[in-house]
């Protein structure tokens, strides 16, 4: 098959990964863009960029006519559609087709079986591929669910049978939980991808998470890449993958790799893929999915194999036959890969929006940073809050595991929280740091870490955000030299997050010396970006605005509100009884009504944004005075959502 120009249907950092594999081989590429992304690095780093609707997914990304349309518009002959979005869509892959235009991807049939947990099931236990014990029937009445759940015993899980990424999927350990669970996971499958079809199975607990890199062509030639462990994860989300796995050995990649073949096989597979295992703690294996698409994780196979899978998807495209052959698959060194997402860990992993101030990804030997983002650009709440993939390779995993946190704390970010500090605590905590981790490690030996409690930075940091706001209340003409006669000692009151400190400050000659409690630091800006601490010199990065100090220094990013002047009143106080929405979102169930007696802890209100769901919990005992919402709403942060009058014991 010959095409020239390629339209990437999709967004943010995989979108500009596509673009430099298709540029690096000649081929013109094509962005398209929802209009808040009209600034995107995607769109800039493109041949030519088409609006193709409004914010809104689904008139938008998710909108085949209007992407066709740009093909159209454009001349584009092929279609890379990324990963999410239209990338399992069998309809977009048979639209491209019926369009004349090459959908870079396998064929529609193939991802319509794949797309389906229940068919795919049935067609791996055909295949001989090792399956856990369940149920992938046709009857999906909550009798039969109910009956098969009983049979198949705890601990249950159940899934939505399209889609992924966690969503539609619970762990039931008690069985009076099945019904609710049951009629959640239906829920959220129908609102994440039009179909609330379930499957059932054993739960297999503290299992490892390995999935094999398939590619295959139109030669009949299929072969594996070895494997990736994505063991870490939450909320069946992963947050850090690698390469080679540290749980497998050569005799069990083989086994592994030949039953993803087989499986690959079983549905005539075409382009790249990837079958994913769950690895049980003695050993077996059982077939988890299989993502018909590039998987977010592929850089870290990229670097253990030396190929370019971006580039291996085109040449398949367009007829040719694998570069490699199975004997010719060597896996050197190892690599990991973390995700940056837009997020606060300490707060039960809340997504965050808001505009990117200062971004400069990190940089170094064996250092690879895939993005989409720009300074300026604005996070919304309409996408998926990853930015980011922070990656690193090394000739060993410890060396690979080092490069990874010094990445992850040199990326400078600053004006939307994220989850660094969360993702460097991983990557150093010995359970990780040995290979032992499994799926239940954030949920276990990493659930009390205090990146997850949102503990106050370090003194040095109070210290010198301190110290830059005083410089920033200062006048001008005061700055030169700052001697104590001019400032003397002084008060500066900070906020970050729950935590509010009063310091202060004192200068001599250059020097300041900041106090805070019972430590006193030293303190002497060296310049636009550095400051010495109690005699050592430290880069340091900042962005001001308004009473808001950014702040990034050995490692640690905070957030300080200069409440020296601030007034007191006004302040919604825990357990008043006001409900607000956290983020922009659209409401998809209220589950209260106004004048309903409420529990403190009993969910009011269900919203999503970001593309997962928040349950809106009272905030006090009392009586639920209003709750003007219905389904479909779309509702802004920090909007009033319920209003509760307090018990008069609160």
């Amino acid at each position: 098959m010959s095409f020239e120009k390629i339209l990437i249907a999709n967004r943010g950092e995989i979108a500009c990964r596509v673009i430099s594999s298709a540029q690096s081989l000649g081929y013109r590429t094509v962005a398209v863009y929802s209009e808040p992304d009209a600034g995107a690095r995607h769109v800039q780093l493109a041949d030519e960029a088409v609006c193709i609707g409004p914010a809104l997914a689904s008139a938008s990304y998710l909108n085949v006519e209007a992407l066709l349309e740009a093909c159209r518009q454009t001349g584009a002959d092929a279609v890379h559609p990324g990963y999410g979005f239209l990338s399992e869509n069998a309809g977009f892959a048979r639209a491209c087709k019926d369009a004349g235009i090459t959908f870079i991807g396998p064929d529609e049939d193939a991802i319509h079986l794949m797309g389906s947990k229940r068919l795919s099931k049935i067609a791996m236990i055909e295949a001989g591929v090792p399956c856990i014990p369940g149920y992938e029937g046709e009857d999906q009445s909550d009798t039969t669910l109910l009956k098969e759940a009983e049979r198949i015993g705890l601990p249950l899980m159940i899934k939505a049978s399209a889609g992924g990424g966690g969503r539609g999927m619970r762990v039931v350990t008690d069985a009076a939980d099945i019904p609710a669970q049951l009629k959640s996971a239906r829920q959220e499958a129908q609102s994440a991808f039009g179909s609330d079809e379930l499957i059932l199975e054993r739960a297999v607990m503290q299992p490892r998470h390995v999935e094999i890199q398939v590619f295959g062509d139109r030669h009949g030639n299929v072969i594996h890449l070895g494997e990736r462990d994505c063991s870490v994860q939450r909320r069946h989300q992963k947050v850090v993958e690698e390469a080679p796995s540290p749980a497998v050995d050569d005799t069990l990649r083989a086994r592994m790799g030949e039953a993803a073949v087989n499986a690959a096989r079983a549905c005539n597979y075409v382009g790249a893929g990837t079958v994913e295992f769950l690895l049980a703690p003695e050993g077996d294996f059982f077939f988890l999915e299989m993502n018909t698409r590039l998987q977010v994780e592929h850089p870290v196979t990229e670097l253990i194999t030396g190929q370019d899978l971006v580039a291996w998807q085109i040449k398949v495209a367009r007829g040719e036959a694998l570069p490699l052959s199975q004997e010719q698959v060597t896996l050197t060194g190892h690599a990991m890969e973390v995700r940056l997402y837009a997020e606060d860990p300490a707060q039960n992993y809340m997504p965050q929006t808001g505009p990117v101030l200062d971004w400069e990804p990190a940089s170094g030997d064996g250092v690879r940073i895939d993005h989409g983002l720009t300074t300026g650009y604005e996070v919304g709440s309409h996408y998926d809050p990853m930015l980011a993939k922070i990656i690193a390779w090394g000739d060993t995993r410890e060396d690979a595991r080092r490069r990874l946190i010094r990445a992850v704390e040199d990326t400078r970010l600053l004006g939307v929280r994220d989850n660094r500090a969360f993702l460097a605590a991983i990557l150093r905590h010995p359970v990780f740091a040995q290979g032992e981790a499994t799926t239940a490690f954030i949920g276990g030996d990493f659930a009390d870490d205090a990146s997850l409690a949102g503990d106050a930075p370090a003194t040095p940091l109070w210290a010198l955000a301190a110290l830059l706001r005083c410089q920033a209340e200062t006048p001008a003409s005061h700055q030169r030299g700052w001697h104590s006669s001019t400032l003397g000692s002084q008060p500066v009151r900070l906020q970050c997050g729950s935590h509010e400190q009063t310091l202060y400050i004192r200068f001599e000659g250059q020097q300041a010396q900041v106090t805070l409690g019972e430590d006193t630091v030293a303190i002497e800006l060296l310049g636009a970006n550095r400051v010495s601490l109690n005699g050592t010199s430290l880069p340091f990065a900042t962005y001001q605005k308004g009473n808001q100090c950014w702040l990034q220094c050995q490692g640690q990013t905070a957030i300080f509100e200069d409440t020296t002047h601030a007034c007191e009143a006004g302040r919604d106080q825990a357990g008043s009884g006001q409900i607000r929405a956290p983020m922009d979102g659209a409401i998809i169930d209220v589950c209260a009504a106004s004048g309903d007696r409420v529990s403190k802890g009993q969910v009011l209100v269900i919203m999503e944004a970001m593309k997962m769901e928040h349950s809106l919990k009272a905030d006090c005992d009392g009586q639920l005075d209003s709750i003007d919402l219905k389904a479909g709403d779309q509702v802004k942060r920090q909007q009033l959502l319920a209003a509760i009058t307090p018990d008069s014991s609160e």
